[in-house]
């Protein structure tokens, strides 16, 4: 039995990890990897997977939003990948799904596939389809509150305004009262704090990792250990900023080592 897997997630290291750790099963075949919805809607009904791990907050749609807009019949399997709080898990518990939910360690991930292998053996796809369908439809008609997160930086620059959208912006550093804010080679001055700046910046994207430091997860290239248990981050720019004690538990616990 070979199950044609799919990856969706708008974070490369947690697609990474995903693949790293499918390779330990025999009966996946990896079919690819999407970072975004549009892709995994074309790449869902174009390579007709058996099983998707799919994330539900991307930057261009939701997961359920890729659910809804897909063509393939049967739909897939859905394992989703979860940042979502307790209060919107019991959707999922409701409706019996299995969820990963980050940072999630080996031994779940491996329990969550081993379910969906047993679930294939017995081929019993016609419950699956219903409860996917009602569980969109509870999420879309669901009044569960969730933080809003902002999604563009006001900037002001002389007697102007203007916006940076947050899932651009590559790294923030402290100078004084002011944050720098880099983006695409480009830095921006916004007199406001870390400690302020973090609580309106999406949790799952972007992290504290110094009290003068805030970087976008996606934007991580690799991290560099050194003898003395230090970390340091390499950037897609090749940036390197140092990971303070104080952060990095939180830091490592969010990228799933």
């Amino acid at each position: 039995m070979v199950i044609k897997t799919l990856i969706i997630d708008d974070e490369a290291l947690a697609r990474l990890r995903l693949k790293n750790l499918l390779k330990e099963v025999n009966e996946i075949e990896i079919l690819g990897e999407c970072s975004n919805g549009k892709d995994a809607i074309n790449k869902i009904d174009e390579l007709q997977p058996n099983l998707i791990f799919l994330d539900i907050q991307m930057t261009d749609m939701t997961g359920f939003d890729v659910l809804e807009k897909i063509s393939l019949n049967p739909k897939p399997i859905v394992i989703f990948v979860t940042a979502y709080n307790e209060h919107a898990l019991k959707a999922f518990d409701y409706f019996a799904f299995d969820y990963l939910l980050k940072p999630y360690k080996d031994d779940r991930f491996f329990k969550s596939v081993n379910n969906i292998l047993k679930y294939i053996d017995n081929k019993d796809y016609k419950p699956f389809e219903d409860k996917l369908e009602n569980l969109v439809k509870y999420i879309k008609t669901s009044e569960t509150s969730t933080k809003n997160y902002s999604e563009k930086l006001p900037i002001k620059l002389g007697n102007k305004v203007f916006f940076i959208k947050s899932n651009e912006i590559k790294y923030i550093i402290a100078s004084g009262y002011y944050a720098e804010i880099f983006n695409n080679e480009k830095k921006y001055l916004l007199r406001e704090s870390l400690s302020n700046l973090i609580e309106t910046l999406h949790p799952q994207k972007f992290i504290r990792i110094h009290r003068s430091t805030i970087i976008n997860l996606n934007e991580v290239a690799e991290l560099i250990h050194s003898n003395y248990g230090e970390i340091d981050v390499k950037m897609t720019d090749s940036k390197l900023f140092r990971i303070s004690k104080s952060y990095k538990k939180d830091f490592l616990t969010k990228m799933g080592l």
